[in-house]
C-alpha cells in the first residue's frame, strides 16, 4: 500500500463504474494531487454483455475480462472486499485475498460495487443452478453444456440421455434470452459432431414469472423475439415461476416437472448486500440513495453510481429512476469522475443527465434484435441488421483498444473457422488426474499389524537393494 500523505480517493468496486470512474479521475487530476485506490475482489473487470457469446464460445474468455493493473497506471489496485466504512474517522476496513484484515484512510469515497444475482429461496438453486455474472461461470456453463452431450452421446440409458440433453434457463430478460439463444445456438452446431445426438433429441426450457421476455426493446420486438425462439424448438413459459430444483428435478409453478442436467439463473439482479454495513443511506430496494450529481444524499465526499446506485433519471422525467444497465453505468462514472475532482477542489457539481439510446441484444448467430433511438424516432430492428448493430455496438463500447481489436479478432476468425466444441470440464478440477496418480497407496490390512509392518518393510528394503544391484 502506498504510503504517502496525499489525499486519498477510494473506489470501492472494479467494474463498470469503478474502471471508468477511477480513468476518469486519473485523466483529470494533476499529477501527483492525490492518490486513488481501487478495491475489488478480482483484479479484472468484466464486460457482462459478452458473457453469453463466451459461454457459446464466439469469443474468447480473456477477451471480456480487462485486467485493472494494466489499464489504470498510476492507480492503487488492491486485491480485497471492504467490509465497513467508518465515516466519522474516514476509514475502511478492508480484507485483503490473503493476510489480515487492515483500516484504509480516505479522504473522498466512491461506491462501485454493482450488483449481485437476485435470487429467492427456491428448494434447490442453491446447489443447482448456474449463473451468468461473471466469465467464470460463462465458461463453466460452456464447458457443463458440452459435457453433456459427451454424456448423452456415450451412453445408453434414455434417462439419463434425457435428463442430460434438458436445459432450463430461469429469466427472460437481456441475459436470460441472450443466455439460451447463444447457447442453444452452439448445441445446435456441436450436434454435427456426435452421431447419437440430435437437435430434436434436446429440450431447451425458458421460464420468466412475467408475460413477456425482452422487456427492454419494447413490446413489439420482444414479441418477435419471442415467437422466433420458439421457431428454434425452445419451449417458453410465461408468467411462471421455478418452485423448486432439488437434485436437478425441476417444478414449475404451472405443473410443468422435469429432469434436467443445467438450470441456468438469469432472473434479475439486486444491488450488492455488503451496502448494508456501509452506513450509507439506501432505497427501498437496498440502492445507495444518490442525487442528480452523483453524490450520496447527506455527504459531500462520498459518490455513487451505476448498479448499487438510485440516481434520478433527469431525461425521462418526475419520480424516474436510472435504469441498472452498461449505457447508464459508463455515462455516470464519467460525470462522476468529473464531480469527483470538483468536490476534491471545491468547485460546484454537474447533474447527471442522458437520454436512452436504445437497446440491442443478440439471440445467437445472426440473429437479434435492436431499439435505436434518434431524436424522437425510434428504428426497430430484427435480424441479422439487429445481429449486427448488436455487435457494432457492444464491439465498440468494450474498454480500451486492446480488448476491442482481439474482439473483432475473435469475431473476424469465426468467420471463416468453426468454432470449437470441445469441452475442458477438467479445468474445474485440474489438480485431480495429478492427484490420483500420487497419492499414497494404501497399505493392505494384512500389512497394518506391527509384525506385518516390520516384515513389509523388511521385503522393501530387499527389493530396493534387487533394483540397486
Amino acid at each position: 500500500m502506498s504510503t504517502t500523505e496525499r489525499p486519498r480517493i477510494l473506489v470501492v468496486g472494479g467494474g463498470y463504474v469503478g474502471l471508468y470512474a477511477a480513468r476518469r479521475i486519473m485523466k483529470k487530476m494533476r499529477y501527483g494531487e492525490a492518490t486513488v485506490t481501487v478495491v475489488d475482489p478480482r483484479s479484472y473487470m468484466t464486460y457482462q454483455p459478452f458473457l453469453p457469446e463466451t459461454a457459446a464460445g464466439s469469443i474468447s474468455p480473456r477477451h471480456v475480462v480487462v485486467p485493472l493493473r494494466r489499464v489504470l497506471p498510476g492507480v492503487e489496485v488492491l486485491t480485497g472486499r471492504v467490509t465497513t466504512i467508518d465515516q466519522d474517522r474516514k476509514v475502511a476496513a478492508v480484507e485483503p485475498l490473503v493476510g489480515e484484515p487492515y483500516e484504509l484512510p480516505f479522504d473522498y469515497l466512491v461506491i462501485a460495487l454493482g450488483a449481485v444475482s437476485r435470487t429467492f429461496p427456491i428448494p434447490g438453486l442453491a446447489e443447482n443452478g448456474i449463473g451468468m455474472k461473471g466469465v467464470e461461470e460463462a465458461i463453466g456453463l460452456r464447458n457443463h453444456v458440452l459435457e453433456q452431450l459427451d454424456k448423452a452421446d456415450s451412453t445408453t440409458d434414455e434417462e439419463i440421455r434425457r435428463k442430460a440433453l434438458t436445459f432450463v434457463f430461469v429469466g427472460g430478460g437481456f441475459a436470460g434470452a441472450e443466455t439460451i439463444g447463444e447457447v442453444e445456438d452452439m448445441a445446435r452446431d456441436a450436434a454435427k459432431y456426435y452421431p447419437n445426438v440430435k437437435r430434436e433429441d434436446m429440450r431447451f426450457i425458458l421460464v420468466d414469472a412475467a408475460d413477456k421476455i425482452l422487456p427492454e426493446v419494447g413490446p413489439q420486438l420482444g414479441k418477435w423475439g419471442l415467437e422466433h425462439l420458439q421457431e428454434r424448438g425452445i419451449e417458453v413459459y410465461l408468467s411462471t415461476s421455478m418452485k423448486s430444483c432439488v437434485d436437478k428435478h425441476v417444478v414449475l409453478a404451472n405443473g410443468l416437472e422435469v429432469d434436467a442436467s443445467t438450470i441456468v439463473w438469469t432472473a434479475g439482479v439486486k444491488p450488492n448486500p455488503a451496502l448494508a454495513k456501509f452506513g450509507l443511506p439506501l432505497g427501498p430496494r437496498g440502492h445507495v440513495d444518490t442525487a442528480p450529481t452523483l453524490q450520496v444524499q447527506g455527504t459531500d465526499y462520498i459518490w455513487a453510481a451505476g448498479d448499487n446506485a438510485q440516481v434520478p433519471d433527469l431525461a425521462a422525467g418526475e419520480g424516474a429512476w436510472c435504469p441498472p444497465n452498461a449505457q447508464h453505468a459508463l455515462r455516470q462514472a464519467k460525470v462522476l469522475g468529473d464531480n469527483v475532482v470538483s468536490g476534491m477542489r471545491g468547485f460546484p457539481q454537474q447533474d447527471y443527465k442522458h437520454a436512452n439510446k436504445g437497446a440491442v441484444a443478440g439471440l445467437g448467430l445472426h440473429k437479434g434484435v435492436a431499439m435505436i433511438v434518434v431524436g424522437k424516432t425510434k428504428i426497430k430492428l430484427k435480424g441479422r441488421l439487429a445481429w449486427y448493430m448488436h455487435r457494432g455496438y457492444h464491439g465498440l463500447a468494450v474498454p480500451t483498444w486492446n480488448r476491442k481489436i482481439r474482439v473483432f479478432a475473435d469475431w473476424t476468425l469465426g468467420m471463416f473457422l468453426k468454432r470449437e466444441v470441445v469441452s475442458l470440464g477438467a479445468i474445474e478440477n485440474p489438480r485431480e488426474e495429478f492427484y490420483e496418480a500420487a497419492r499414497p497407496i494404501p497399505a493392505p490390512a494384512a500389512e497394518k499389524s506391527t509384525g506385518s509392518t516390520e516384515a513389509g518393510a523388511a521385503k522393501g528394503a530387499a527389493d530396493a537393494e534387487k533394483v540397486a544391484s
